[in-house]
């Protein structure tokens, strides 16, 4: 398959895109790994992360990173970007937010193995620290630590 080939099934890239409602209505496109075979590893890093608390609708903020090593496909980063901005306006706890972008991406994508942390900045006082994680870390690829420190406020 050539290298113009694995881009021509994308419908947001390089072009006007409508921002998803919600994260049901937002469309992850992917497209196939061009490296498929070589043990490697995508972070994606989203530290202004935003969505609703369910029950006040105030806003609440994070920052993700999510992880990944590819197997056949890799995540196209503008419907990710779309994807991930569709819960500015979509009320769901902390955890049921980075859950359900992690699940998401592992629908989408089957990859070898995800993790996702989320950083959500605190509300009430208290900070909540979500991770989810598809299993144990392959063997044999770099993965560094997401590097966010637990919050401190003044500590």
């Amino acid at each position: 398959m050539s290298k113009d080939d694995i881009y021509k099934n994308l419908t947001m890239l390089g072009g006007d895109t409508v921002q998803p409602q919600s994260p049901e209505e937002a469309v992850l496109e992917r497209v196939p790994n061009p490296q498929q075979g070589t043990p490697y590893a995508i972070r994606f890093t989203a530290p202004e992360f935003t969505s609703l608390c369910p029950i006040t609708n105030q806003p609440d903020f994070a920052h993700l990173v999510i992880d990944y090593v590819p197997d056949q496909w890799l995540v196209e980063s503008k419907s990710l970007k779309l994807f991930l901005t569709s819960f500015r306006n979509h009320g769901a706890f902390h955890e049921d937010c980075t859950v359900s972008i992690g699940k998401r991406l592992v629908d989408t994508l089957n990859p070898i193995w995800l993790r996702i942390g989320g950083y959500w900045y605190p509300r009430g006082g208290i900070p909540i620290d979500v991770f989810y994680q598809t299993g144990e870390e392959p063997k044999g690829v770099w993965i560094p630590e997401q590097g966010v420190p637990t919050y401190r406020g003044r500590g």
